[in-house]
């Protein structure tokens, strides 16, 4: 009796699964990216502090 049960909520379900429909918005999907690009500032400032000390030893002496 269990299992008659059983198989008719799983054929039930079976049935109610082919009723979902999938479709592509209306809308383009927008992404807003708030990054911020520190990175590349501070690689930036240590190549012209080593640029600077190269082409002036004499104001940092070792």
């Amino acid at each position: 009796m269990k299992t008659a049960g059983y198989f008719a909520a799983a054929i039930a379900g079976l049935s109610l699964g082919g009723c979902i429909q999938v479709r592509a918005p209306d809308k383009p999907i927008e992404i807003n990216l708030n990054v911020k690009v520190q990175q590349e500032v501070v690689v930036r400032l240590q190549r012209d502090a080593q640029d600077l000390i190269q082409n002036n030893p004499e104001l940092f002496p070792q």
